[in-house]
């Protein structure tokens, strides 16, 4: 009787292990998994943004290769709070790891709408925990500690096994007077560093930024000022998913005798949810967009999505004239209220001159405090380490220059131990020995329009060349001896103008004609090599004429 073979890279009952598919040595795309004992549990599991080098991609995640094959260990999936890269994915992977998910009431509504979306609602068992709540899995004991960051419900998970207790941060930061949520439980921390703290897993976003995040209240007043300042039609973008912005926002408004509308769908099914669980009563009192463009220019404030820039949201079609409803006038003021995300720039440099160039008066967070982070600044970060006492830091959720001065704050602070890891590596955290054990697999997925697939494969990496570099097709008709029979037909995309591409084509034409005929013959009736010969050839041509080496494609037809 054969047994099976034994999986080397199952947890052992002697140690917990670490391991990141995504959010290490990059902003999003969160998932993170602890495992012991054979199980595994993961932590979020969420998405980052497609840009200029990803065409037709919208969406990326991680490739959850590793998990899905052992999904039969997979204990459950607990969300740490609601913002995109650490729940935008689950609607999308969920199918390919199938475990339960464990989250607070607001998250839970905010996921059920995603499943909903991609008609998985009803499929998945959704285990709601309550504010600070605990559960109990397999090996894992889980306690959720509130925090303050921008929006309801955000927690770390304190998490405990038979080898110790590690602290999963998440999201947070220290604000003393939060427009909606909670206050950081700060007795909660403290408490763990009382009882031994084995390791912490921190957000390394802001490790670069002195001093302190910033208080959500300090953005209030300075908007209260902006808006009564301000004398025509106000847009103002921020993330969709910041629930504390949309409250600070209308609150403003209101305090200036100003109606609010959103303009964005997501904005839109978010604000219905924090209503729903009772953190957004204003939203009763937002009006439509139809509504607001018939009002007075100098009584509503427009809550927009699109403050990365991307192609699709409110802001960007607004500023293309591309939008069913919203129309803005030269003297309108438009407030970006958000930070840029790294390999953001471009896009958002792109969407600043499209407004200016339109006569809006533009506000960043460079002109003023419109803005401050939920993520915890270097203050902050020492302020968690003098309490937690950990034995060791692992630095997540930044590029790497942001991990590395993670670890240093924490060495500074006299944490022992600190490891700063990537995508893969399996850590062991405790007890005692702290090691890189192993590796795995990682990769991206994007969601190319309704098809998910590895960033990697061959249609993507075809889509990439052609977005730089263009195409050529060649349909070519031979005889059955190989000789042809009538001119190549050349269609160029992406190469040339309309001024030079018929010369182009005839060049082709020329070269495709040339390359055939100085095939031996024998070789003529092979169809692969004639499609190399002439692809070959090609691609010589369009090198030496234009710098460019295009997809080439061609068609062989034999009569």
């Amino acid at each position: 009787m054969k047994h099976p073979k034994r999986d080397p890279l199952r947890p052992p009952e002697d140690a917990l292990w670490y391991l990141s598919l995504g959010g290490v040595g990059e902003i999003g795309m969160n998932l993170s998994l602890y495992g012991t004992a054979g199980k595994w549990l993961m932590v979020d599991c969420g998405v980052t943004f497609g840009d200029e080098t990803t065409p037709g991609v919208e969406l990326i995640m991680p490739d959850i290769g590793f998990i899905a094959d052992r999904q039969e260990d997979l204990l459950g999936l607990v969300i740490t709070h609601g913002h995109e890269d650490h729940i935008g994915a689950i609607q999308h992977l969920w199918p390919s790891f199938r475990c339960p998910i464990y989250a607070t009431k607001f998250t839970s509504e905010l996921i059920r709408n995603k499943l909903a979306q991609a008609d998985l609602k009803g499929r998945v068992r959704i285990i709601e925990l309550p504010n600070g709540g605990s559960f109990e899995v397999g090996p894992f004991k889980g306690h959720m500690i509130p925090v303050t960051h921008s929006i309801p419900e955000s927690h770390m998970l304190a998490l405990e096994t038979k080898h110790g207790k590690i602290l999963h941060t998440g999201d947070w930061k220290f604000d003393p007077e939060p427009i909606v949520g909670d206050l950081t439980d700060d007795a909660a921390l403290q408490a763990l560093g009382e009882e031994g703290l084995m390791a912490v897993v921190g957000d390394s976003t802001n490790a670069l930024v002195a001093g302190h995040s910033g208080s959500e209240r300090a953005v209030w007043d300075e908007l209260h000022k902006l808006f009564h300042n301000v004398k025509q039609r106000i847009i103002i973008t921020c993330f969709a998913s910041n629930i504390a912005r949309i409250k600070t926002i209308a609150a403003a408004a209101r305090k200036n005798g100003r109606y609010v509308t959103l303009v964005g769908r997501s904005l839109w099914r978010n604000a219905e949810v924090a209503e729903e669980c009772g953190y957004l009563p204003e939203f009763n009192n937002f009006l439509s967009e139809n509504e607001a463009m018939l009002s007075p220019r100098d009584k509503v404030v427009m809550i927009c999505t699109g403050c990365q820039g991307e192609p699709r949201s409110a802001l960007w079609r607004i500023a293309t004239d591309d939008h069913p409803e919203v129309e803005l006038t030269e003297g309108d003021t438009v407030i970006f209220s958000s930070r840029d995300i790294p390999g953001n720039e471009k896009q958002i440099g792109r969407l600043h001159n499209r407004l200016v160039s339109k006569g809006l008066k533009l506000i960043t967070q460079h002109d003023a405090p419109v803005h401050v982070s939920g993520h915890p600044a270097q203050e902050e970060l020492a302020q968690l380490y003098q309490w937690t006492r950990p034995r060791l830091v692992v630095p997540v959720h930044g590029e790497p220059r942001h991990q590395m001065e993670h670890e240093r704050i924490a060495k500074e602070c006299q944490v022992p131990h600190t490891l700063i890891p990537i995508n893969g590596q399996i850590i062991r955290l405790g007890p005692g020995v702290h090691e890189v054990v192993a590796e795995v697999a990682t990769g991206r997925l994007g969601l190319d329009g309704k098809v998910l697939r590895k960033l990697d494969h061959e249609a993507s990496k075809s889509r990439r060349k052609m977005s730089f570099n263009g195409a050529v097709v060649m349909t070519i008709v031979l005889d059955g001896r190989g000789k042809v029979v009538q001119d190549p037909q050349v269609t160029l995309m992406g190469l040339s103008d309309e001024n030079t591409e018929k010369s182009l084509q005839g060049d082709l034409v020329a070269t495709v004609q040339d390359a055939i005929e100085s095939m031996p013959k024998s070789t003529r009736t092979d169809d692969n090599a004639v499609r190399h010969s002439v692809s070959q050839a090609a691609r010589r041509l369009t090198q030496e004429s234009y710098g460019k080496k295009p997809v080439m494609e061609v068609h062989l037809v034999r009569v």
